[in-house]
């Protein structure tokens, strides 16, 4: 497998944290999404993901080489390709809400918050460097504080009970960049506490940006 991201990308952070979980190896891909104007612009780079976005994950079939793209599909496709240490529970109501969460953060805080998204704040619609962060921190708040509440009922070591699912692997990512962005989150004691559970496990330790190949 390959796996082409960027070491501060959330999307691709997921994915990284799934591939060590389970124990899986890829080639990881450097697409820097700054560098030239953003290497995801690249036409060969649109070859594998028209969206212009990380991640994409290039896997064999029976035809041959096929790519992938959107974490949640990628991760959803290694579950069941690769059902070793599961990231989905098998309750039919449990995983519903362990999707539920995950989609919280992936569809609606992340999207938000994204790096293109900021670029146009600035770019096109002339928002300076403190409303730019307004912004941010306004739907981190906006999306952390109705987590906490279902973690208040859910949570256990990790967002659903005491093994890790698809909701710790959105999560995480979402805290890292709010510290980065250094956003507040002392009124959501569960979502800090689960922080400092995941980074416990290796998986997650060398899942982080940080110790990527392209970190700068």
């Amino acid at each position: 497998m390959k796996l082409y991201g960027y070491w501060r990308s959330s999307a691709a952070y997921r994915v990284r944290i799934v591939l060590n979980l389970k124990k899986l190896s890829a080639e990881h891909i450097s697409v820097h999404l700054v560098n030239n104007g953003g290497e995801q612009h690249s036409e060969t780079y649109q070859q594998l993901n028209p969206q212009h976005l990380v991640p994409t994950l290039v896997d064999n079939n029976e035809q041959g080489e096929f790519s992938l793209n959107q974490s949640l599909a990628i991760i959803e496709y290694l579950e069941e390709k690769y059902p070793q240490a599961n990231v989905l529970p098998t309750n039919l109501e449990d995983k519903a809400v362990v999707r539920g969460m995950a989609q919280a953060i992936a569809c609606e805080i992340h999207p938000l918050d994204n790096l293109r998204v900021l670029q146009y704040l600035v770019k096109e619609m002339a928002v300076d460097e403190s409303q730019k962060m307004k912004w941010y921190a306004h739907w981190i708040h906006l999306g952390f504080s109705a987590l906490e509440t279902q973690l208040e009922r859910y949570a256990g070591e990790y967002c659903f009970g005491n093994k890790v699912t698809l909701a710790d692997i959105c999560l995480i990512p979402q805290v890292y960049n709010a510290k980065r962005f250094n956003v507040p989150l002392d009124a959501y004691p569960n979502i800090v506490r689960i922080w400092e559970n995941c980074h416990q496990l290796d998986a997650f330790i060398q899942a982080a940006p940080e110790q990527q190949a392209d970190a700068s």
